[in-house]
């Protein structure tokens, strides 16, 4: 695991699972016959050292008679399997009523579909294993509910051309990524606006940021990065990174503009 956190709490659903286990008099490759699984994943799980699925801990509770205390912890477990940074912008999203993103390199994480996000971290060298790439497009997946969160939060979006065009996964996945970017962007909460690429002035290239105003009148600014991002927390670094985004939004097309262009471009994946 890369956290002390998420290694924590698979311990304790291990150990949990150990418990059940043993009370029922069953070995680790009984009870993975039981429930469909290897020995070794049940010996792996109640190591701490493997990730459960959702199917694991509830034939697990059936076959064990455990009463639903074993599906209880399925919660904790899929909080576990998202990498720590995902973990943390979560929070901030959750507590967000206002959130801007500039995406420089692909699409913004929350508009991607599960086909493009699949194929982007598939692309990743050093490579990912099967498992991290599984765990790593449910998280990108799970923090999209901030779309449907009530009461609503502003969203808005500024992304380069170059990522609109760029063929992620192969042509049919780019097609319905702009397929599912303009659904996205005729919802009346969120507006995402495209950089051109001939666009001379541009208020930064230095990589993607978000822009998070909080329930509690706060302003956070946030660098991305591939692995560990940067949370901005003093006032006066979060006021720049504001103003910069507000400069870029002036920058990029309109929204309204942006649908078109976007329109324009599935045209010609046609």
């Amino acid at each position: 695991m890369e956290d002390e956190e998420a290694a924590a709490v698979l311990k304790t659903v291990g150990r949990q699972i150990k418990m059940w286990r043993e009370a029922a008099a069953l070995t680790q490759a009984e009870l993975g016959d039981a429930i469909g699984y290897g020995g070794d994943m049940v010996s792996a799980v109640e190591r701490g050292v493997r990730i459960p699925k959702p199917d694991f801990l509830d034939k697990t509770d059936e076959v064990t008679g455990a009463g639903g205390k074993v599906s209880a912890m399925r919660k904790d477990v899929e909080e576990a399997r998202y990498p720590k940074n995902v973990r943390d912008l979560a929070k901030l999203e959750d507590d967000s009523v206002e959130m801007g993103a500039y995406t420089a390199l692909h699409i913004h994480g929350l508009l991607q579909t599960p086909e493009y996000a699949q194929a982007l971290n598939e692309a990743r060298l050093p490579a990912y294993t099967e498992e991290e790439i599984e765990r790593r497009v449910a998280a990108r997946m799970a923090r999209k509910v901030v779309f449907e969160r009530t009461p609503r939060p502003f969203l808005t979006f500024v992304q380069e051309e170059a990522t609109l065009r760029r063929p992620v996964g192969g042509r049919v996945v780019l097609r319905q990524q702009l397929e599912h970017l303009l659904d996205i962007g005729r919802l009346r909460h969120v507006e995402i606006q495209v950089m051109p690429t001939s666009r001379g002035d541009h208020a930064y290239v230095s990589g993607s940021f978000r822009v998070l105003k909080l329930r509690d009148g706060k302003t956070l600014g946030y660098l991305a990065a591939e692995q560990y991002g940067r949370v901005i927390s003093d006032p006066r670094e979060a006021q720049v990174v504001e103003m910069r985004y507000g400069m870029i939004r002036a920058q990029a097309l309109s929204p309204r503009e942006s649908l078109a262009f976007i329109e324009k471009l599935l045209g010609e994946e046609t």
